[in-house]
Protein backbone atom coordinates (compact mmCIF):
# COMPACT_ATOMS: atom_id res chain seq x y z
CA UNK A 1 0.00 0.00 0.00
CA UNK A 2 1.21 3.36 -1.09
CA UNK A 3 1.80 6.18 1.55
CA UNK A 4 1.30 9.46 0.24
CA UNK A 5 2.20 12.47 1.72
CA UNK A 6 -0.27 16.03 1.87
CA UNK A 7 0.92 19.44 3.28
CA UNK A 8 -1.84 20.97 4.49
CA UNK A 9 -0.91 24.93 6.07
CA UNK A 10 -3.13 24.97 9.74
CA UNK A 11 -3.84 28.47 10.70
CA UNK A 12 -5.40 29.67 13.68
CA UNK A 13 -5.19 25.96 15.68
CA UNK A 14 -3.73 27.38 18.67
CA UNK A 15 -7.31 28.51 19.85
CA UNK A 16 -9.70 25.86 21.57
CA UNK A 17 -11.48 25.03 18.53
CA UNK A 18 -8.63 24.78 16.34
CA UNK A 19 -6.34 22.59 18.38
CA UNK A 20 -8.65 20.40 19.67
CA UNK A 21 -10.56 19.51 17.01
CA UNK A 22 -8.88 20.35 13.63
CA UNK A 23 -5.77 19.91 14.61
CA UNK A 24 -5.85 16.93 17.42
CA UNK A 25 -8.81 15.35 16.67
CA UNK A 26 -8.19 15.55 13.29
CA UNK A 27 -5.26 15.99 11.22
CA UNK A 28 -3.31 14.65 13.69
CA UNK A 29 -5.55 11.76 14.64
CA UNK A 30 -5.62 10.63 10.45
CA UNK A 31 -1.79 11.15 10.27
CA UNK A 32 -1.83 8.69 13.64
CA UNK A 33 -4.00 6.35 11.87
CA UNK A 34 -1.56 6.03 9.49
CA UNK A 35 -3.26 8.21 7.03
CA UNK A 36 -6.40 8.51 4.92
CA UNK A 37 -7.18 5.21 2.55
CA UNK A 38 -8.15 6.43 -0.80
CA UNK A 39 -10.18 4.30 -3.51
CA UNK A 40 -7.25 3.15 -5.49
CA UNK A 41 -5.12 1.59 -2.64
CA UNK A 42 -3.00 4.41 -1.56
CA UNK A 43 -3.00 5.95 1.96
CA UNK A 44 -3.13 10.00 2.38
CA UNK A 45 -0.96 10.79 5.14
CA UNK A 46 -1.28 14.85 6.21
CA UNK A 47 1.82 16.43 7.04
CA UNK A 48 0.80 19.81 8.74
CA UNK A 49 2.07 22.99 8.82
CA UNK A 50 1.30 25.26 12.20
CA UNK A 51 1.40 28.61 11.19
CA UNK A 52 0.82 31.49 13.63
CA UNK A 53 2.25 35.14 14.87
CA UNK A 54 3.68 33.59 18.18
CA UNK A 55 6.14 31.98 17.67
CA UNK A 56 6.93 30.21 21.12
CA UNK A 57 3.00 29.39 21.09
CA UNK A 58 3.30 27.54 17.78
CA UNK A 59 6.61 26.14 18.76
CA UNK A 60 5.10 24.23 21.94
CA UNK A 61 2.05 23.35 20.33
CA UNK A 62 4.11 21.60 17.60
CA UNK A 63 6.90 19.72 19.85
CA UNK A 64 3.73 18.69 22.18
CA UNK A 65 1.85 16.86 19.15
CA UNK A 66 4.84 15.82 17.19
CA UNK A 67 4.56 18.38 14.53
CA UNK A 68 7.48 18.89 12.41
CA UNK A 69 6.99 22.42 10.99
CA UNK A 70 6.35 25.59 12.90
CA UNK A 71 6.40 29.40 11.20
CA UNK A 72 5.62 32.54 11.64
CA UNK A 73 5.91 33.34 7.73
CA UNK A 74 2.53 32.92 6.15
CA UNK A 75 3.65 33.71 2.73
CA UNK A 76 6.69 31.60 2.90
CA UNK A 77 4.18 28.98 3.73
CA UNK A 78 1.80 29.86 0.87
CA UNK A 79 4.84 30.12 -1.61
CA UNK A 80 5.59 26.24 -0.17
CA UNK A 81 4.43 24.67 -3.81
CA UNK A 82 4.39 21.03 -1.57
CA UNK A 83 1.49 22.27 0.62
CA UNK A 84 -1.62 21.89 -1.12
CA UNK A 85 -4.29 22.89 1.49
CA UNK A 86 -4.53 26.30 3.20
CA UNK A 87 -7.02 25.86 6.67
CA UNK A 88 -8.15 28.83 8.73
CA UNK A 89 -9.93 28.76 11.97
CA UNK A 90 -8.84 32.27 13.08
CA UNK A 91 -10.96 35.51 13.58
CA UNK A 92 -13.77 35.79 11.26
CA UNK A 93 -12.40 39.35 10.33
CA UNK A 94 -9.19 38.26 9.25
CA UNK A 95 -10.64 35.06 7.34
CA UNK A 96 -11.66 36.44 3.56
CA UNK A 97 -8.36 38.23 3.06
CA UNK A 98 -5.79 34.84 4.40
CA UNK A 99 -8.77 32.69 2.05
CA UNK A 100 -8.09 35.24 -0.88
CA UNK A 101 -4.17 35.12 -0.42
CA UNK A 102 -4.26 31.32 -0.12
CA UNK A 103 -6.49 30.89 -3.19
CA UNK A 104 -4.55 33.32 -5.27
CA UNK A 105 -1.73 30.91 -3.97
CA UNK A 106 -3.38 28.13 -5.77
CA UNK A 107 -4.20 26.46 -2.70
CA UNK A 108 -7.08 24.14 -1.90
CA UNK A 109 -8.91 26.06 0.85
CA UNK A 110 -10.82 24.90 3.83
CA UNK A 111 -12.30 26.90 6.40
CA UNK A 112 -14.17 27.60 9.80
CA UNK A 113 -17.32 29.60 9.81
CA UNK A 114 -18.53 31.99 9.35
CA UNK A 115 -16.20 32.65 6.22
CA UNK A 116 -17.38 36.46 6.28
CA UNK A 117 -19.29 39.11 8.35
CA UNK A 118 -20.40 40.32 4.84
CA UNK A 119 -22.60 38.72 2.73
CA UNK A 120 -20.75 40.28 -0.21
CA UNK A 121 -17.61 39.25 0.24
CA UNK A 122 -18.58 35.67 0.94
CA UNK A 123 -20.59 35.69 -2.20
CA UNK A 124 -16.97 37.19 -4.06
CA UNK A 125 -14.82 34.41 -1.86
CA UNK A 126 -16.87 31.42 -3.32
CA UNK A 127 -16.81 32.35 -6.80
CA UNK A 128 -13.11 33.60 -6.89
CA UNK A 129 -12.17 30.01 -5.35
CA UNK A 130 -14.31 28.50 -8.52
CA UNK A 131 -12.81 30.75 -10.99
CA UNK A 132 -9.59 29.81 -10.25
CA UNK A 133 -10.38 26.46 -9.97
CA UNK A 134 -9.15 25.26 -6.67
CA UNK A 135 -11.22 23.15 -4.08
CA UNK A 136 -12.70 24.73 -1.12
CA UNK A 137 -15.02 23.65 1.93
CA UNK A 138 -16.42 25.30 4.64
CA UNK A 139 -16.52 23.49 8.39
CA UNK A 140 -20.21 22.04 8.82
CA UNK A 141 -19.55 19.91 12.20
CA UNK A 142 -23.03 19.20 13.33
CA UNK A 143 -24.42 17.18 10.75
CA UNK A 144 -21.84 14.34 11.78
CA UNK A 145 -23.40 14.34 15.06
CA UNK A 146 -24.88 11.01 16.20
CA UNK A 147 -28.07 12.84 17.75
CA UNK A 148 -28.38 14.75 14.43
CA UNK A 149 -27.45 11.74 12.12
CA UNK A 150 -30.26 9.77 13.21
CA UNK A 151 -32.79 12.62 13.41
CA UNK A 152 -31.74 12.74 9.19
CA UNK A 153 -31.92 8.50 9.15
CA UNK A 154 -35.69 9.40 10.51
CA UNK A 155 -36.33 11.79 8.09
CA UNK A 156 -35.51 10.04 5.10
CA UNK A 157 -37.25 6.99 6.35
CA UNK A 158 -40.35 8.78 6.13
CA UNK A 159 -40.60 8.22 10.25
CA UNK A 160 -42.63 11.96 10.75
CA UNK A 161 -44.77 11.74 8.01
CA UNK A 162 -45.44 15.44 7.02
CA UNK A 163 -43.26 17.30 9.27
CA UNK A 164 -45.26 19.91 10.78
CA UNK A 165 -42.77 22.04 13.12
CA UNK A 166 -39.06 22.25 14.51
CA UNK A 167 -38.06 23.24 18.21
CA UNK A 168 -34.19 24.36 19.30
CA UNK A 169 -33.03 24.96 22.07
CA UNK A 170 -29.23 25.60 22.30
CA UNK A 171 -27.00 27.30 24.61
CA UNK A 172 -25.96 27.68 28.51
CA UNK A 173 -24.76 30.03 31.22
CA UNK A 174 -21.42 31.53 30.17
CA UNK A 175 -20.38 32.92 33.41
CA UNK A 176 -19.63 36.98 33.61
CA UNK A 177 -16.00 37.10 35.52
CA UNK A 178 -17.80 38.43 38.57
CA UNK A 179 -18.26 34.80 39.73
CA UNK A 180 -16.51 32.24 37.70
CA UNK A 181 -14.20 33.06 35.20
CA UNK A 182 -16.03 32.75 31.26
CA UNK A 183 -15.26 30.00 29.95
CA UNK A 184 -15.97 31.47 26.42
CA UNK A 185 -13.21 34.30 24.90
CA UNK A 186 -14.24 38.32 25.86
CA UNK A 187 -14.25 39.15 21.69
CA UNK A 188 -17.28 36.86 21.47
CA UNK A 189 -19.38 39.32 23.38
CA UNK A 190 -17.82 42.66 21.17
CA UNK A 191 -19.40 43.75 18.00
CA UNK A 192 -16.71 45.24 17.04
CA UNK A 193 -14.44 42.27 17.09
CA UNK A 194 -16.48 39.84 15.35
CA UNK A 195 -18.92 38.57 18.14
CA UNK A 196 -22.49 38.15 18.45
CA UNK A 197 -24.71 34.78 18.51
CA UNK A 198 -26.67 35.76 15.35
CA UNK A 199 -23.55 35.83 13.03
CA UNK A 200 -22.16 32.89 14.96
CA UNK A 201 -25.08 30.75 15.25
CA UNK A 202 -27.22 30.92 12.06
CA UNK A 203 -24.68 30.42 10.20
CA UNK A 204 -24.70 27.08 11.88
CA UNK A 205 -28.63 26.29 11.89
CA UNK A 206 -28.85 27.58 7.62
CA UNK A 207 -26.70 23.91 7.28
CA UNK A 208 -28.52 22.00 9.82
CA UNK A 209 -32.29 23.08 8.99
CA UNK A 210 -31.23 22.99 4.97
CA UNK A 211 -29.60 19.12 5.36
CA UNK A 212 -31.32 17.33 8.09
CA UNK A 213 -35.03 18.98 7.82
CA UNK A 214 -35.63 21.56 4.87
CA UNK A 215 -34.03 24.55 2.74
CA UNK A 216 -34.57 27.61 4.76
CA UNK A 217 -36.65 29.95 2.95
CA UNK A 218 -37.77 32.93 5.41
CA UNK A 219 -36.67 34.53 8.97
CA UNK A 220 -37.72 36.12 12.13
CA UNK A 221 -35.11 37.05 14.22
CA UNK A 222 -34.84 38.96 17.87
CA UNK A 223 -31.43 39.28 18.60
CA UNK A 224 -30.91 40.79 22.26
CA UNK A 225 -27.77 41.79 24.85
CA UNK A 226 -29.13 40.36 27.84
CA UNK A 227 -25.53 40.88 29.80
CA UNK A 228 -24.20 44.48 28.94
CA UNK A 229 -20.91 44.21 30.82
CA UNK A 230 -18.35 41.31 31.24
CA UNK A 231 -14.75 40.70 32.65
CA UNK A 232 -12.15 39.87 29.91
CA UNK A 233 -9.45 37.71 30.04
CA UNK A 234 -7.40 39.93 32.09
CA UNK A 235 -10.40 40.75 34.54
CA UNK A 236 -10.95 44.05 33.06
CA UNK A 237 -14.55 45.07 32.76
CA UNK A 238 -15.55 45.78 29.20
CA UNK A 239 -18.62 46.38 27.30
CA UNK A 240 -21.01 43.66 25.89
CA UNK A 241 -21.69 45.13 22.50
CA UNK A 242 -22.54 42.16 20.84
CA UNK A 243 -26.01 39.93 20.80
CA UNK A 244 -25.34 37.22 23.12
CA UNK A 245 -29.21 35.55 22.81
CA UNK A 246 -30.74 35.15 19.15
CA UNK A 247 -34.71 34.42 19.12
CA UNK A 248 -35.46 32.61 15.78
CA UNK A 249 -38.22 31.06 13.55
CA UNK A 250 -37.43 30.12 10.22
CA UNK A 251 -39.74 28.66 7.35
CA UNK A 252 -38.77 25.68 5.64
CA UNK A 253 -39.72 25.10 2.14
CA UNK A 254 -40.38 20.87 3.35
CA UNK A 255 -41.49 18.39 0.82
CA UNK A 256 -45.11 18.68 1.88
CA UNK A 257 -45.74 22.38 2.19
CA UNK A 258 -44.02 25.03 5.06
CA UNK A 259 -42.46 23.46 8.18
CA UNK A 260 -42.14 26.48 11.29
CA UNK A 261 -39.19 25.86 12.88
CA UNK A 262 -38.01 27.98 15.52
CA UNK A 263 -34.61 27.58 17.29
CA UNK A 264 -33.61 29.68 20.81
CA UNK A 265 -30.00 30.31 20.98
CA UNK A 266 -28.49 31.98 24.37
CA UNK A 267 -25.90 32.43 26.49
CA UNK A 268 -27.49 33.60 29.25
CA UNK A 269 -29.39 30.47 30.04
CA UNK A 270 -29.15 27.98 32.78
CA UNK A 271 -29.69 24.03 31.06
CA UNK A 272 -32.65 21.87 31.90
CA UNK A 273 -32.87 19.43 28.61
CA UNK A 274 -31.30 16.49 27.54
CA UNK A 275 -28.12 18.35 26.52
CA UNK A 276 -26.53 21.28 25.14
CA UNK A 277 -28.50 21.54 22.20
CA UNK A 278 -31.40 20.01 21.21
CA UNK A 279 -33.75 19.54 18.43
CA UNK A 280 -37.45 18.29 18.07
CA UNK A 281 -39.05 17.82 14.87
CA UNK A 282 -43.22 16.78 14.98
CA UNK A 283 -45.07 15.27 12.03
CA UNK A 284 -48.13 13.56 11.49
CA UNK A 285 -46.70 10.26 12.22
CA UNK A 286 -44.19 10.74 14.81
CA UNK A 287 -42.02 13.04 16.72
CA UNK A 288 -38.09 12.66 17.34
CA UNK A 289 -35.48 14.77 20.03
CA UNK A 290 -32.22 14.64 19.21
CA UNK A 291 -28.84 16.07 21.14
CA UNK A 292 -25.39 15.55 20.48
CA UNK A 293 -25.12 12.09 20.56
CA UNK A 294 -28.63 10.73 21.58
CA UNK A 295 -31.86 10.45 19.89
CA UNK A 296 -35.38 9.42 20.97
CA UNK A 297 -38.40 8.74 19.30
CA UNK A 298 -41.84 8.61 19.51
CA UNK A 299 -44.35 7.11 17.03
CA UNK A 300 -48.25 8.08 17.07
CA UNK A 301 -49.08 4.45 18.18
CA UNK A 302 -47.11 4.91 21.28
CA UNK A 303 -48.34 8.95 21.57
CA UNK A 304 -49.89 9.04 25.00
CA UNK A 305 -53.40 11.09 25.64
CA UNK A 306 -53.17 13.38 27.79
CA UNK A 307 -56.12 15.49 29.61
CA UNK A 308 -55.53 19.31 30.69
CA UNK A 309 -56.62 19.01 34.69
CA UNK A 310 -54.58 22.30 36.03
CA UNK A 311 -56.81 20.92 39.48
CA UNK A 312 -54.64 17.11 39.69
CA UNK A 313 -50.86 16.86 39.49
CA UNK A 314 -49.52 14.99 36.01
CA UNK A 315 -49.76 11.46 36.77
CA UNK A 316 -48.07 10.77 33.47
CA UNK A 317 -43.96 10.71 32.81
CA UNK A 318 -43.59 12.28 29.42
CA UNK A 319 -40.53 10.49 29.12
CA UNK A 320 -41.73 6.72 29.37
CA UNK A 321 -43.09 6.81 26.18
CA UNK A 322 -40.32 7.61 24.15
CA UNK A 323 -37.33 4.91 22.18
CA UNK A 324 -34.35 5.40 22.26
CA UNK A 325 -32.98 5.77 18.21
CA UNK A 326 -29.56 2.32 18.78
CA UNK A 327 -26.23 3.48 18.06
CA UNK A 328 -26.50 1.12 15.31
CA UNK A 329 -23.39 2.18 13.17
CA UNK A 330 -19.62 3.49 14.22
CA UNK A 331 -20.00 7.48 14.81
CA UNK A 332 -16.61 9.00 14.70
CA UNK A 333 -15.44 12.78 15.20
CA UNK A 334 -17.51 14.65 13.38
CA UNK A 335 -14.74 16.86 12.58
CA UNK A 336 -12.28 14.09 11.87
CA UNK A 337 -15.23 12.74 9.21
CA UNK A 338 -15.59 16.50 7.43
CA UNK A 339 -11.44 16.37 7.06
CA UNK A 340 -11.12 12.96 5.91
CA UNK A 341 -13.98 14.21 3.00
CA UNK A 342 -12.83 17.19 2.05
CA UNK A 343 -9.57 15.22 1.97
CA UNK A 344 -10.66 12.80 -0.73
CA UNK A 345 -12.01 15.84 -2.15
CA UNK A 346 -8.66 16.78 -2.98
CA UNK A 347 -6.56 13.58 -3.58
CA UNK A 348 -9.10 11.95 -6.05
CA UNK A 349 -12.39 14.36 -6.71
CA UNK A 350 -14.74 12.51 -4.72
CA UNK A 351 -18.20 14.10 -4.04
CA UNK A 352 -18.11 17.36 -1.68
CA UNK A 353 -20.57 19.89 -1.38
CA UNK A 354 -20.00 21.85 1.26
CA UNK A 355 -18.49 24.64 -0.35
CA UNK A 356 -17.27 28.27 0.00
CA UNK A 357 -21.13 28.88 -1.41
CA UNK A 358 -22.53 27.03 1.41
CA UNK A 359 -20.80 29.55 3.49
CA UNK A 360 -22.32 32.46 1.72
CA UNK A 361 -25.57 30.74 2.56
CA UNK A 362 -24.42 30.83 6.22
CA UNK A 363 -23.59 34.69 6.42
CA UNK A 364 -26.83 34.93 4.14
CA UNK A 365 -28.98 33.68 7.05
CA UNK A 366 -27.44 35.80 9.76
CA UNK A 367 -27.61 39.02 7.62
CA UNK A 368 -31.12 38.19 7.13
CA UNK A 369 -31.33 37.81 11.19
CA UNK A 370 -29.87 40.64 11.85
CA UNK A 371 -31.24 42.77 9.24
CA UNK A 372 -34.74 41.14 10.70
CA UNK A 373 -34.27 41.98 14.74
CA UNK A 374 -33.20 45.64 13.30
CA UNK A 375 -36.17 46.16 11.43
CA UNK A 376 -38.54 44.05 13.33
CA UNK A 377 -39.94 42.14 10.26
CA UNK A 378 -39.60 38.73 8.07
CA UNK A 379 -36.80 38.49 5.66
CA UNK A 380 -36.87 36.42 2.67
CA UNK A 381 -34.34 34.64 1.57
CA UNK A 382 -32.93 35.26 -2.11
CA UNK A 383 -31.09 32.42 -4.58
CA UNK A 384 -27.37 34.01 -4.79
CA UNK A 385 -26.52 32.45 -7.99
CA UNK A 386 -23.55 30.47 -6.58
Amino acid sequence: MRRERIGIIMHGVTGRMGMNQHLIRSVLAIRDQGGLALSDGRRLVPDPIIVGRNAEKIAALAEAHGVTRHTTDLDAALANPDDAIFFDAASTQMRPGLLKRAIDAGKHVYCEKPVSESLEEAVDLARHAKSRGVKNGIVHDKLDLPGLAKLKRLRDLGFFGRMLSVKGEFGYWVFTGDDLTPQRPSWNYRAEDGGGMISDMLCHWRYVLDNVIAPVKSVSCLGFTHIPSRLDEAGARYDATADDAAYATFLLDGPDGEIVAHINSSWCTRVRRDDLVTFQIDGTHGSAVAGLHRCWSQHRVNTPKPVWNPDEPQTLDFFDTWEEVPDNQVFDNGFKVQWEGFLRHVAEDAPWSYTLAEGAKGVQLARAGYLSSKERRWVDLEDLGL
